[in-house]
């Protein structure tokens, strides 16, 4: 049967991966907003940002990394006091070092020629060099206290929080008194600015009165000066140096990806290294003529990876780069782009931005203000997200996450299938490869029950899985033995699996499909397969038989919405087949999948075929021959889908190179026995806000506790001995209201838990989400407070 490929092995045909067809995209499709780097110049400054190592889930495109903890910051009186103190030791030094009260601060103009100074008063000599250096030096000398003092108080530190934080009105009125009173020491002289000025103009000895206008014109361009060097601070924002953290990262400059390195990644020196000058030139020259995007970037750079592993494609990567440039190595659908991005990606990194960590007390200080940004390396250990509808699971979540994948699955780097409710916002079909619309008459594609696997053990396991997985008090091995024991014979006795019609038929014990299929066997003379036919009619109808509950699962799928689908290539009740069957067996190939389940009409055969899509990826992506490809799956609802054996297949996917995306409205949709299992099984976990209080508390268990410092402050009440203390407290409390007393601060380490059941469910602003991460390497990130960017 006409397969599409999807179960042959892997090739690099263009065109190999089947298109989508059908309806048009949903009305109310976003316009694609400028996330992707522009071409020509922005593109290069794309590539040269840095991206430093982080921890997981840090966006690290342009990433500035910040302290660990916190410094320490004194209180704004306390800053008052201490800047206003050494003001005042820094005019009092000023002022003894002015009257001559300090005999040697002047000693260091000694060391100038004797000639300079008057040997009985001192004095500078007129016409020589101490006319410029004795008012230099006491300038610099009033510039190095000024400087001094200026650290030891914190003056710029206190100008920022007392001043600046007040308005523009505070600030430029403390600037002008400053600037009035620099203005009089200067007019003074008691700043020696213009008697530095002054040797310096051409003036004429003895003429006063042809000086004067000179000297003025001096005057005026120095006031000037000082005037606008008062009013810049006033007149501008603060420095770059005093933004937070994460606004310096976002304003990084440009410089090369790897840090250190002076290489221009746009010219590709690793090609031209290997000796591929021709190559690499038409790839710089793809790049400075704009014809090169992101993905463009990332798929070449992937297939490149490929020739280093396998150098025998060198010569066919060398002919690609130079007949198509840009267009090398496309995916085989020919898309070298999404027709839509919702969300901001980094595909050198290889992550896409979420949201913001929040500013706040309950984020680690290091976290505070940056990015955060999902990745394979944290999608591979799998996410579980739960919140209540409306707080944006679909659309600032698996949308960003599928779209990611879907740019790399454009790169040659991964294999993404979403799984939704029909009118999911999950991204246009022309974002697919492959959509299969399940129940509705116009899809292409059809979804292959049996999962593309020819084994009629591990098909029979996978339905069994699917039918009564969810089934409390179905033993789900003894079924898989029963659908084993009806599709084992059907496929020796046709060379196929059964379609649901006939599979519900035997499943219900018809005498005539059994007694067809008994003649079909016995022409073939494989009595192992009778056998195992006669074993099913024995145990038909016994205690414990599992046939009628599979008979009735069966039956949810024997629907005449979905006449026509899960087709194994035979005409049944003159049916022709419509479809070409898709089968996770595709996911050795970079493919994009998008299957819709009628989730509004047939609610209970929705969760049946997410079981079985869940179960049969578990399967593919353990099977899979070349693991090099990134599989993920994305179930936009998890309810009533997860089994103990689907959630203990999560848990292995990560030595895979695969990973899951599950959410849930609530973990009452999860069994009571799989709830804490499940948590375990993930290795990112993530907490909408109006999660309830029982939600709540699975978190705060899988989160666990971690120690903390408090500071426990008693109050106790002042009693005085003496009669005069006695009366100043009784007047002071008559007229505060309030008794004097002293404050008690005790500081200690405790344990408590990182968040409690009663902040996910009541401190969670809306728009926000608490997650937490984990590595396939083992590295964890704490649970992080986070604002999620709008994506429609």
């Amino acid at each position: 049967m006409n397969t599409e490929g999807t179960h042959d092995g892997q090739s690099t045909r263009e065109g190999h991966v089947p298109r989508p067809a059908g309806p048009p995209p949903p009305l109310g499709t976003p316009s694609k907003p400028q996330h992707a780097p522009a071409v020509g110049t922005p593109f290069t400054d794309w590539l040269r940002t840095p991206r430093p190592p982080a921890d997981p889930g840090t966006w690290r495109f342009g990433h500035v990394p910040r302290a660990e903890k916190e410094p320490e910051q004194a209180s704004d009186r306390s800053l008052l006091r201490g800047a206003a103190l050494s003001a005042f030791a820094c005019v009092l030094i000023w002022t003894v070092m002015r009257n001559g009260y300090l005999p040697y601060w002047s000693a260091p103009l000694k060391l100038t020629p004797r000639d300079w100074w008057d040997p009985f008063t001192g004095d500078p000599v007129k016409g020589t060099g101490g006319d410029v250096a004795q008012p230099l030096y006491e300038l610099l000398f009033d510039a190095a206290l000024l400087y001094g003092f200026g650290r030891l108080g914190a003056w710029r530190t206190a100008w920022r929080r007392v001043v600046v934080a007040r308005g523009r009105m505070v600030q430029a009125g403390v600037a002008a008194a400053v600037c009035l009173i620099t203005l009089w020491l200067v007019a003074e002289l008691s700043v020696p600015l213009r008697l530095v000025v002054y040797p310096f103009l051409p003036l004429v000895p003895g003429d006063q009165n042809g000086n004067q206008p000179i000297m003025a014109r001096a005057d005026t361009v120095i006031s000037i000066l000082i005037v606008l060097a008062f009013l810049w601070p006033a007149l501008h924002r603060p420095a770059a140096s005093a933004a937070p953290a994460s606004r310096r990262s976002r304003s990084a400059g440009p410089s090369p990806v790897e840090p250190g390195s002076s290489a221009e990644p746009a010219d590709w020196p690793e090609v031209r290294a290997a000796g591929l000058v021709g190559a690499a030139e038409r790839l710089g020259a793809e790049v400075g003529g704009g014809r090169m995007n992101d993905v463009d970037f990332a798929r070449i750079r992937r297939a490149w990876e490929s020739v280093r592993a396998d150098p025998t494609r060198l010569r066919a990567f060398d002919d690609a780069v130079r007949d198509k440039g840009a267009g090398a190595c496309v995916h085989p659908s020919g898309d070298r782009d999404l027709p839509v991005r919702a969300a901001r990606h980094d595909l050198l990194t290889r992550q896409v931005l979420l949201g913001t960590v929040e500013d706040g007390e309950r984020n680690p200080y290091a976290r505070r203000g940056t990015g955060l940004a999902l990745d394979p390396g944290v999608l591979g250990t799998s996410l579980l997200a739960v919140g209540p509808s409306g707080t944006g699971k679909t659309a600032r979540l698996v949308r960003p996450v599928v779209e990611s994948l879907a740019l790399q699955a454009l790169a040659g780097q991964a294999a993404v299938v979403a799984v939704g409710a029909a009118g999911s916002r999950l991204g246009p079909d022309d974002a697919y490869d492959i959509v299969v619309r399940v129940g509705d008459p116009a899809s292409v594609h059809d979804l292959d029950l049996y999962g593309g696997t020819a084994d009629p053990d591990e098909a029979a396991g996978l339905l069994a899985e699917a039918f009564v997985g969810d089934v409390p008090g179905i033993d789900v091995r003894r079924a898989a033995t029963t659908l084993a024991q009806l599709i084992g014979p059907f496929r020796e006795a046709y060379g196929r699996f059964p379609a649901v019609p006939e599979l519900r038929e035997l499943l219900d014990g018809v005498p005539s499909a059994l007694t067809s299929l008994r003649q079909a066997l016995e022409g073939t003379g494989r009595q192992a397969m009778l056998r195992e036919l006669d074993a099913r009619l024995r145990q038909q109808g016994a205690p414990g038989d599992p046939g009628p509950a599979l008979a009735d699962r069966a039956a949810l799928l024997d629907r005449p919405a979905f006449s026509g689908f899960f087709d194994v290539g035979a005409v049944v009740g003159g049916s022709e087949r419509r479809g070409r069957p898709f089968s996770l067996r595709a996911l050795e190939h970079p493919v994009r999948v998008r299957v819709d389940l009628p989730e509004r009409a047939h609610a209970d055969a929705s969760r049946m075929l997410a079981r079985l899509l869940l179960a049969q990826f578990n399967a593919a992506a353990a099977a899979r021959a070349d693991r090099s490809l990134f599989a993920f799956l994305a179930l936009d609802d998890a309810s009533h889908t997860l089994t103990p054996e689907t959630v203990r297949g999560v848990q292995r996917l990560r030595s895979a190179n695969a990973g899951v995306l599950l959410t849930l409205r609530t973990l009452d949709d999860v069994p009571e026995a799989l709830r804490t299992p499940l948590l375990g099984a993930v290795g990112c976990r993530m907490a909408f806000s109006g999660v309830t209080t029982w939600d709540g508390q699975r978190f705060a268990e899988a989160w666990g506790t971690e120690w903390v410092e408090t500071r426990d402050v008693t109050h106790r009440t002042v009693f005085a001995d003496q009669p005069l203390t006695r009366a100043i407290h009784a007047f002071r409390k008559l007229v505060t209201g309030k008794a004097v007393t002293t404050d008690a601060v005790t500081v200690r380490q405790v344990e408590r838990e990182r968040w409690s059941a009663s902040e996910l469910a009541h401190a969670v602003p809306p728009g926000c989400a608490v997650l937490s991460l984990t590595s396939v390497r083992g590295e964890r990130a704490a649970p992080l407070l986070l604002r999620l960017s709008g994506t429609g």
